[in-house]
């Protein structure tokens, strides 16, 4: 949900709300409960909810029915994934609302962070237990904010490590009752967490395997392959735009730089091409060392998406050609400018797993694919960065230059060939 507006709450600079709830305890739970009968739940029908924001969301309220006292609670989670250190779920009895946060690797570096009791429990594992007082709010702003809403007792507690460089997930509880939780609120509590624990766990690591099957496949396929799509041969035939790009002069390139400086030219460089890509709903499949295989699935303005996005990434690179990130900026005269060739080809190709019984692959393969690789070989040839066939033109409602016939290797019949003017 990009764009979802936090009001009533408002989140810091590398937090993305991602999501939001709001049902009222009755739609979240079930009969009115004690904490047996929430321990009950935890063991039996909570097994059966596949999704961390209901499933959170249904604990609380069922925990507000089994204890008065208890009003705000947060969930905390590491993860792995390239750019995102950890989500956390929000939820307070006042307003209603349980929220999905997304948390990234620069809040880390925060004085906020840093001065959060969360900060111990997640790097360290240890547990923070304080009753919310002029001295307590003076250390932690959260407990001075806290404090002037009327809470009275704060609790930050590790639950299991989550795996990604030794932090812990944490579950905070926070209350208004005067004098804070009693000790046998407390002991009811820690007797759930230990069962909830499990339950993080199981949903954590899907997220995990989730995320870096987005991060390595990309969104489409690793949904796939999560849902079961995971035999040899599996797969099924798409109509779709396909994208396939080169970095010119690269061999060249790689005799000329150092390997840390061409990989982060590299880096460079596929983030523009990638980000363009994904901006327009487009779907990468493969680097291949300089090499982007992408597709946009067919659907109303499939090709004019692709072309929106090569241009988009054509603009990248000439961005990254004026202003290089600093691990290449000394070498601007031995790389400088970087020029991509881009072909756009429709096609049907087959989206699915190949490869080896050891060491499978999920990718799109078929003639559509060969096609779209030969064409991106005439860029150069034909002076153009984009060339964009005959079938994918038949989507666009635009001028273009039209480029003739052309023979490709490999393929019998001669493709037509098109590139946006100008």
């Amino acid at each position: 949900m990009a764009g979802l507006d936090p009001f009533p709450r408002s989140y810091a600079k590398g937090v993305r709300l991602r999501r939001r709830s709001q049902r009222v305890p009755g739609e979240a739970t079930g009969a009115a409960g004690t904490l047996a009968e929430l321990e009950a739940w935890l063991l039996g029908e909570a097994l059966a909810v596949g999704d961390v924001l209901d499933f959170f969301e249904a604990f609380c309220w069922r925990m507000v029915r089994a204890m008065p006292a208890f009003e705000r609670a947060s969930l905390h989670v590491g993860t792995l994934h390239p750019q995102i250190y950890g989500f956390a779920w929000n939820w307070e009895a006042g307003d209603g609302i349980c929220d999905e946060i997304q948390v990234a690797e620069e809040i880390l570096a925060t004085d906020a962070y840093r001065r959060s009791p969360i900060f111990a429990v997640i790097e360290r594992g240890e547990a923070f237990d304080r009753t919310i007082d002029e001295e307590t709010s003076a250390h932690y702003p959260l407990l001075r904010d806290l404090g002037r809403l009327g809470y009275s007792h704060y609790m930050a507690l590790p639950l299991t490590a989550a795996g990604s460089g030794g932090q812990h997930n944490l579950v905070s509880l926070a209350t208004r009752q005067p004098g804070g939780f009693t000790r046998s609120e407390r002991a009811g509590i820690d007797r759930l967490l230990s069962i909830l624990a499990l339950h993080v766990a199981r949903h954590i690591d899907r997220r995990i395997s989730a995320n870096l099957l987005d991060a390595y496949l990309g969104p489409a396929a690793g949904g796939k392959v999560l849902q079961g799509s995971i035999r040899r041969g599996v797969g099924e035939e798409i109509d779709a735009v396909i994208w396939m790009s080169d970095l010119r002069g690269f061999t060249d390139l790689s005799a000329r730089l150092p390997g840390p400086a061409m990989t982060a030219l590299l880096n460079a460089y596929f983030e523009r091409l990638a980000g363009a890509v994904i901006a327009e709903g487009g779907e990468i499949l493969k680097f291949m060392g300089d090499g982007v295989l992408a597709v946009f699935p067919q659907g109303k303005g499939a090709a004019s998406a692709a072309l929106r996005a090569a241009r988009g990434a054509l603009a990248g690179i000439a961005e990254l050609n004026e202003a290089p990130p600093e691990a290449v900026a000394n070498l601007r005269d031995v790389w400088a400018p970087l020029r991509t060739g881009i072909a756009l080809h429709e096609g049907t190709v087959f989206f699915g797993n190949v490869g080896s019984a050891g060491r499978l692959d999920f990718t799109v393969i078929g003639r559509a694919v060969n096609a779209a690789s030969r064409i991106e070989a005439l860029t150069k040839e034909l002076g153009r960065e984009i060339l964009i066939s005959q079938a994918a033109a038949r989507g666009l409602d635009m001028p273009l230059d039209d480029l003739g016939e052309h023979r490709l290797r490999g393929v019998a019949e001669p493709v037509h060939l098109f590139s946006p003017k100008g």
